[in-house]
């Protein structure tokens, strides 16, 4: 049997369209790795929060590998590629819902380093914020 197609792609795909369908802003939560594209200057603790909102993005495309769009940062057009693996999350500005994903095989083969364990405890601990109704706070710890 071939290997499976990643569930990750698909719920953000989808998620992205919830909010898009009931008005709602979709914001990409991003760990900047050296494969990431995006604007360093606004980089805080090595993520990033990207409004992937049709009217903040042209050309946006979600696939199963990537999510590629352009953007304006300080007026200035830039191309913003993000790989699937470097996806953390998907929320809604106005109301914190949205799905936190873990950490992917790939990474783990690299080796986890003690920072990124607490990361993803934080980010247990967001998904747990979620389901109680309170909006989620993302801390790094290194």
């Amino acid at each position: 049997m071939s290997e499976l197609i990643p569930t990750k792609p698909y719920m953000l795909r989808a998620l992205h369209e919830w909010c898009v369908d009931n008005n709602l802003t979709p914001h990409l939560i991003v760990a900047v790795n050296a494969q990431t594209r995006v604007p360093m200057a606004y980089v805080k603790d090595g993520e990033i929060v990207l409004n992937v909102n049709y009217g903040a993005t042209k050309d946006l495309h979600i696939d199963n590998d990537s999510v590629v769009f352009s953007a304006r940062f300080g007026g200035v057009s830039q191309n913003i590629y993000v790989p699937m693996s470097a996806v953390r999350g998907i929320f809604a500005r106005e109301n914190g819902q949205g799905m936190f994903f873990e950490a992917e095989s790939e990474q783990e083969d690299v080796g986890v380093s003690k920072a990124d364990a607490d990361v993803d405890a934080k980010v247990v601990e967001n998904k747990e914020e979620l389901r109680k109704g309170k909006k989620p706070v993302l801390k790094i710890v290194k």
